[in-house]
Order: structure tokens, then C-alpha cells, then sequence
């Protein structure tokens, strides 16, 4: 069903392998490694623009809710008209609600196509969505766009030791895809366990850096703060999920994630901590430019001083 999600993922593994397999050794951990991480970092380049989109979209949602809250009150009897004059509002403020959840709604499928291309390098075993494949037919079946000696190639690639798809909860009978089985289950924790920490900590304090910045922004004035109870009591659900419920999350599923995965997550994790910085840079100095403007404008509709303000209505009189 997802297979327009696990051949692009694939090519994109496969492309940045070959690139680094000029410099380091093909079947090493460390090409493979960096391939998972330039495939993050070409995701994410992607979505830099709809990032940015969405930061604006969210700043203007920020500057229509007074409006908003009029036409709630206005048509609180008549909910279709409500819906008609707030997408005439967001129409008129170019504000497009679906777009700003565009960079989550493409970062899903590609950890999901993630997991599952790495997780299709190793189809020996038995439970839950594995093909229970001889260790020669695994390691002679294309993995989408991984041909046989690639997966081989996969396969054999170690980091300290431990094969690159392999996971704490793997069934030991799964290890002998891994031949020589040289490892054991305390290595691949020794290996995935600082993984794990390190990318609850980094979701974390991301999600703080963000949360900071909001309230920075309340306390400034430069967002409104929740209206009402309800809104509120929803700001502060959501703000405790970002803190505490995604890293528990990560630590508590961490488990069951390829060691390539876990790559991906900390990848991911340095990209979002250096994205936040510069967006959060680009649209404080957009919000300066428009009070800027905004303050100009209104200097010069201003009347100069000891001049009396032009009064129209006087004058018709």
C-alpha cells in the first residue's frame, strides 16, 4: 500500500550510499551510516520552504483571531455562515491551514518507509509482518530498489561491532542474517541504548527551544495569548505532549528501532535544531520589517504638528 513511500526512500539510501562508498569502504558502517543521514538532511532541505510557509501561516492565524473572534460572535446561531466568513478571512489573509502541517505530514511517511526498508534487509524472521526467508534466499532477494549484493552488503555492515539493522528486541534467531554472529544482545544495546537518550533528550529540548520562543512572544504581546479556559487548558495539553509525551515515547519504543533508524532520529533531531534557530532568526527579523512599516505608515497619515486633522464629515457641513 505504501509502496510509492519505500521505492523513492529506497532510491534516495541507495544514491547516497554510492556516494560515499567512493570514500569509505562500501560495505562499511559508516557509508551506510551517512547515507541514512543525508537522506534525513535531503528531506528536510525539501521542506525548509514549507517550513518557513507554515511559520507565516501560523503568524497570521496569530493577527486574524480578534477577527475571528468577532465572527464567532457574530454568527454563533448560524455555524455554516461562521465556516463561509472565516474561510473568506483566510482567503483574504492568505492563510492556508492544511499547508502548515505539511512538513509532519511528509516527515510520517518517510520514518515509517524508513523502518520498513531497513527493517525489509533482514526478512528471516517469523512474527509480524516478516516473511520468514531462508538466510540464503534473504540475502539473494532485492530489497525495492537494493539489489542482492547490496543487501549483502547491508547486512555485513557493522557499527562497534553490531549490525545496522538489528534492534534490542530482535529475536536471537533473527541474528543469524548477520553472519559471523559475533554480537549479542548486550552489544546491540551497549550501541542503540546512548542512541536512544540521545534522541529523548534532543526531541526534548527541542520542543523547549520552541515553547520558549512562544512565550517569549505572549510576554512581548507579539501573540495572543489563549482567550478563554478551554483554549488555554488545550495550550498547555498540547505543550506538555511536545515536552514529555514524545520523548517518553521515543524512549519507550526505542526498543524496536533499527540501529539505522535511531541514525535517522538524531540526524533528524541536529537538522530541526539548526532549522528552528535560523527560522525562528528569519521570521522574528520579517515581524521587525512590518511593524517597521506598519509604524511608517501610520507616521505619515499622521498630521504634522500644530496642523488640525483633516476632518471630512466638518467639511460637508
Amino acid at each position: 500500500m505504501l509502496n510509492f513511500v519505500y521505492w523513492p526512500i529506497s532510491v534516495v539510501l541507495w544514491f547516497w550510499h554510492k556516494v560515499f562508498s567512493y570514500v569509505f569502504d562500501a560495505d562499511s558502517g559508516i557509508s551506510w551510516v551517512l547515507a541514512i543521514m543525508f537522506l534525513t538532511f535531503t528531506i528536510r532541505v525539501l521542506l525548509v520552504k514549507p517550513t518557513i510557509n507554515q511559520m507565516r501561516s501560523g503568524r497570521k492565524m496569530q493577527e486574524m483571531q480578534p477577527r475571528m473572534q468577532e465572527i464567532r460572535q457574530k454568527y454563533k446561531n448560524d455555524q455554516q455562515k461562521m465556516m463561509e466568513e472565516t474561510r473568506a478571512l483566510q482567503k483574504e489573509l492568505g492563510v492556508n491551514p492544511i499547508a502548515g502541517c505539511l512538513p509532519i505530514l511528509v516527515q510520517m511517511p518517510v520514518f515509517i518507509g524508513l523502518f520498513h526498508v531497513l527493517r525489509s534487509f533482514n526478512r528471516t524472521g517469523t512474527g509480524t509482518g516478516q516473511l520468514g526467508m531462508s538466510i540464503e534466499e534473504n540475502a539473494n532477494t532485492a530489497n525495492y530498489f537494493f539489489k542482492p549484493e547490496d543487501v549483502q552488503s547491508f547486512l555485513g555492515a557493522r557499527l562497534f561491532g553490531v549490525p545496522l539493522s538489528s534492534y534490542i528486541s530482535m529475536p536471537s534467531e533473527m541474528y543469524q542474517a548477520f553472519q559471523p554472529v559475533d554480537f549479542t544482545k548486550t552489544n546491540i544495546i551497549l550501541v542503540a541504548a546512548p542512541l536512544i537518550i540521545i534522541c529523548v533528550l534532543a526531541t526534548h529540548f527541542n520542543a523547549r527551544l520552541s515553547l520558549d520562543r512562544q512565550k517569549a512572544r505572549i510576554a512581548s504581546g507579539r501573540q495572543q495569548a489563549p482567550t478563554n479556559e478551554m483554549m488555554a487548558s488545550q495550550m498547555d495539553m498540547m505543550n506538555k505532549m511536545m515536552l514529555w509525551f514524545m520523548p517518553a515515547t521515543i524512549l519507550f519504543t526505542g526498543v524496536l528501532w533499527h540501529l539505522g533508524l535511531l541514525f535517522y532520529m538524531v540526524s533528524n533531531n541536529i537538522w530541526t535544531f539548526f532549522q528552528m534557530k535560523y527560522v525562528f532568526n528569519k521570521m522574528d527579523a520579517e515581524e521587525e520589517a512590518e511593524l517597521a512599516a506598519k509604524a511608517a505608515a501610520k507616521r505619515a497619515t499622521a498630521p504634522k504638528p500644530g496642523q488640525r486633522p483633516d476632518n471630512p464629515k466638518k467639511k460637508r457641513k
